[in-house]
């Protein structure tokens, strides 16, 4: 191997762990640092910068911190907190159906966050660990983001395909049963094979001792929201179906859109807009605050992360496309599970579902030889879609850091050998099971 390549795989994995140890935007700046390396003293030239997907993100992001400003993530929460305060007994199922639906319509999964405490005190409630319903829960909002109509990851992926015959609606239409499926078939096995009794737990009972868990808060203390919460969702509601249609429309060439005017991805960023102008102006909501929400600064960092990483991955990809292309063809199509595992491992790094699809799927879609009149392998890519969502793997990702942290029981717990985490398992399994429904669903579907 040429010692000029051998320098270049250093930088880019350097570049990733530097990114992971900064944390947050840190692993976008990270990425901007490899580029400079990559191509100004190691010979490549720079990779496509993924505007697409940025401009996505900054979309959805700026309609969904409107709903956030006028109460509406607020009013989302109050009514998953009702489900599960009424069906306390299976928070095992019911808290992942939540944060993956929340994810579905948000489009990220840090909409988890405002569940967390919920999911802690109602599983308290059942002296259940709350380790079991988070665990699921955390990954149920990460694999959700490849089933999300206005997902940048969903996006850049139907954006890909959709010239080999694979669409929008029917890449939602194999992803969100194949993932949800994962996440229910997953929330079976942690039920019927974990210790779920919480008095067991030694590390609870020390806590318990000394006072370090918080007494089960009277649930009719309901937060008051504001009237403009339920019509923020509401419209943010007919926003993300009237992009469904339209995209559906443009895909089965119906005639009224007949020519296309106005592209998917640009369809996408402006009904979002559009979403967020009738939000403000019909909730009459201050749009001075919109940057002081919690939505608008982790889009802003979705945005340096993607911008970053994509852009490294992409740089070094391109560069070394005959080599992967070999190998992929090699592998891949005699093992096409092989594509899962490299999405898996990939996400794991990069740190994000619509960076590792912008970053790989291209190159493999050259590797596999797909064309027009080829596509006999794009089952595979679709198939594998969902191991973008190896987010968990490092227990550094915000959302699972926070369930960590907002467990108060101490039962949801990082070990001393970094992977043994009571996220990884059930991570693992959700996968592995969206991506052989994947691989059932693909071949009928295209």
């Amino acid at each position: 191997m040429d010692v000029f390549v051998i320098l270049q795989i250093i930088v880019l994995f350097g570049a990733i762990f530097l990114g992971v140890k900064l944390g947050g935007m840190g692993i976008g700046y990270a990425g901007g640092l490899g580029v400079v390396i990559l191509t100004i003293f190691l010979g490549l030239n720079p990779g496509q910068i993924p505007w697409d997907v940025i401009l996505i993100i900054m979309s959805v992001i700026g309609a969904i911190s409107a709903m956030q400003l006028a109460g509406g993530l607020d009013y989302l929460v109050h009514v998953a907190e009702r489900i599960l305060r009424r069906n306390p007994k299976h928070i095992n199922y019911l808290a992942p159906a939540i944060t993956y639906f929340l994810t579905i319509f948000a489009g990220t999964g840090h909409t988890a966050f405002s569940m967390i405490p919920v999911i802690v005190e109602v599983a308290k409630g059942q002296n259940i660990k709350p380790s079991v319903p988070l665990s699921i829960s955390v990954v149920a909002s990460q694999i959700a983001i490849t089933a999300s109509p206005v997902s940048a990851a969903v996006v850049a992926m139907s954006g890909f395909l959709e010239p080999f015959g694979c669409s929008y609606p029917t890449l939602l239409a194999i992803c969100i049963p194949t993932t949800f499926l994962g996440c229910m078939i997953t929330a079976f096995f942690m039920t019927k094979f974990s210790n779920l009794d919480l008095s067991s737990d030694p590390v609870y009972q020390e806590r318990l001792k000394l006072g370090q868990v918080t007494p089960i808060t009277d649930a009719n203390n309901k937060k008051v929201l504001p009237k403009s919460a339920k019509l923020s969702v509401w419209i943010f509601l007919v926003g993300v179906i009237a992009i469904v249609l339209y995209a559906t429309a443009i895909s089965k060439n119906i005639a009224w859109i007949d020519p296309v005017v106005l592209p998917r991805n640009d369809a996408i960023i402006s009904f979002m807009l559009f979403i967020a102008t009738m939000i403000a102006l019909l909730c009459k909501i201050k749009t001075a605050d919109l940057v002081n929400t919690s939505t608008f600064k982790a889009g802003l960092s979705a945005c340096v992360c993607v911008l970053g990483v994509a852009w490294l991955g992409d740089t070094f990809v391109k560069g070394h496309i005959p080599e992967i292309k070999l190998l992929a063809s090699n592998l891949i199509v005699a093992y096409p599970f092989l594509l899962a595992v490299a999405l898996f491992f990939a996400s794991m790094l990069l740190y994000s579902q619509a960076a590792t699809t912008q970053a790989l799927i291209p190159t493999v879609i050259v590797a596999l030889g797909i064309t027009p009149e080829n596509t006999a392998s794009v089952p595979i890519i679709v198939a594998s879609f969902a191991a973008v969502s190896a987010l968990f793997v490092l227990p550094t990702y915000p959302t699972l850091l926070g369930a960590v942290q907002m467990d108060d029981t101490g039962t949801t717990r990082i070990g001393k050998y970094v992977f043994n985490h009571p996220f990884f398992f059930p991570g693992v399994l959700t996968i592995v099971v969206s991506v052989a429904l994947g691989f059932v669903f693909a071949p009928i579907m295209l």
